[in-house]
């Protein structure tokens, strides 16, 4: 059966990328976001921003659901935080009243292994690893099927599991995992398929200890968003500029160099 690369294009921005000078807002621009990258980056375009007029209060949350709750309320202005499919399949939750400005940055999920350095040495009947959630579990599956390693059916794509795997040549093991299992399981395990902030509380760096990684431009990108009544507003338009800015782009080259990657 012949394995075609699958969702590796993140749809287009919804705004365009293009600084807007006049008419921001006086008050600040509030962003609720998680800890980690997305605090980093966003602190790094906030000087950006405010070379152009816009003042950004970055918002530090550990519950996405309430951050995008609060947009929803009006409580704050804009999220920096979830991926794009996990994002439209929550849209409806907040009546519609959310939307993507732009994608951001993508925290991939990897393959890694303590026998081999190529997903190429594999052995036939090898165990693979992959995450229990089923969000997880469809990311993992379409990385392994990118990488040659399973085939799966037409259409499966964004909510694949191991049912939608119809070809498996080399008579690969699939062991699901919860997720915070799967660092410790490469002790016993071929290879394992761990997203970044498992494998980053493991001591994992997608870049430096990967053997595989995922693409960039993936369907499970991360996005701003923002509610749909400042579609139009100009401080979104300098908001998606500032982060797409040249010095955003060194800092997340320099900072993470392919641990965390650009879709943009």
């Amino acid at each position: 059966m012949q394995r075609r690369t699958l969702l590796m294009l993140a749809a287009a921005p919804v705004l365009p990328c293009k600084l807007a000078f006049a008419n921001v807002p006086a008050r600040p621009v509030t962003i609720g976001v998680l800890p980690g990258p997305h605090a980093e980056i966003l602190a790094c375009a906030r000087g950006v921003a405010a070379a152009h007029g816009l003042d950004l209060r970055i918002v530090e949350r550990s519950d996405g659901q309430a951050i995008n709750a609060d947009v929803a309320r009006g409580r704050l202005d804009a999220a920096s935080f979830q991926d794009g499919v996990s994002f439209a399949r929550d849209h409806a939750r907040y009546g519609n009243e959310l939307i993507e400005a732009t994608r951001t940055v993508t925290q991939p999920v990897a393959l890694y292994s303590r026998r081999i350095t190529s997903p190429r040495q594999l052995s036939r009947g090898a165990t693979l690893a992959i995450p229990r959630d089923p969000p997880l579990q469809a990311r993992a599956l379409v990385l392994l099927h990118n990488h040659g390693l399973v085939v799966l059916r037409d259409g499966a794509g964004l909510t694949a599991t191991t049912r939608d795997v119809v070809g498996n040549r080399h008579q690969f093991r699939l062991d699901p995992l919860p997720a915070g299992r799967l660092a410790d399981a490469l002790y016993r395990v071929d290879l394992a398929v761990i997203d970044r902030p498992t494998a980053d509380r493991a001591g994992l760096l997608p870049a430096r200890d990967s053997i595989g990684v995922e693409d960039a431009r993936t369907p499970w990108s991360d996005v701003l968003a923002v509610r749909a009544a400042d579609r139009s507003a100009d401080w979104v338009g300098t908001l998606v500029a500032s982060y797409r800015s040249e010095p955003v782009k060194r800092f997340i080259l320099e900072r993470y160099q392919e641990s965390v990657r650009r879709p943009w």
